[in-house]
């Protein structure tokens, strides 16, 4: 059986990044057949009003510019929809995710190609799919009242239909680098293969 992933590095560190390393280790713990890598160090531009006019413009009235707009939005998309498994690497910078991460997830959140609304609500299309996030902190606690990364990306990620989503922390390094890696380490062992 086949199993592809899709890995997401969000740190801007590639030297001595934990969630770089920590990512690494998913991917070796899971052995993918196949992974598709999406480095976030190199820029995901922010959506602007551009971008957001050839998004609300339908697909079949867009102009050759209107659809070069949204070409990488279109890959990401592509990207994340090929995947079983979404792998994410990402630090705690100022209490939430990085500006690189929110920039991605701005443009693979599209009406008609991850979501879309209906009388009952938005609904996920990219459902069938399972998130492992790997966490990196110097000082935040994940799931504390300080963290505004982890239930931001389980609920963003639960909108476009990935409601399987699974943390390995290491969190507060600058505190206890021991504990946490051995937290870590922990939810790492943890994860099905």
């Amino acid at each position: 059986m086949t199993h592809t992933v899709l890995r997401i590095d969000a740190s801007a560190r590639h030297e001595g990044s934990e969630s770089r390393a920590l990512t690494q280790r998913i991917i070796d713990r899971l052995s993918p057949n196949t992974v598709i890598h999406r480095d976030l160090a190199v820029a995901v531009p922010a959506i602007d009003a551009d971008w957001l006019t050839a998004n609300w413009t339908p697909a079949a009235d867009r102009s050759e510019a209107q659809r070069e707009k949204l070409a990488l939005s279109t890959t990401l998309i592509d990207e994340i929809k090929a995947a079983d498994t979404i792998v994410i690497g990402t630090p705690i910078y100022n209490f939430s995710i990085p500006a690189s991460l929110k920039a991605w997830i701005d443009q693979i959140a599209r009406a008609g190609e991850t979501f879309q609304y209906s009388e009952a609500g938005p609904k996920g299309l990219l459902t069938g799919k399972r998130a492992i996030v790997a966490i990196a902190s110097g000082g935040t606690q994940v799931g504390s009242d300080i963290d505004f990364a982890s239930g931001y990306l389980r609920h963003i990620l639960g909108f476009i239909g990935i409601t399987d989503v699974q943390f390995v922390p290491a969190d507060q390094l600058m505190v206890d680098a021991d504990a946490s890696h051995a937290k870590a380490d922990a939810a790492l062992q943890a994860l099905a293969a």
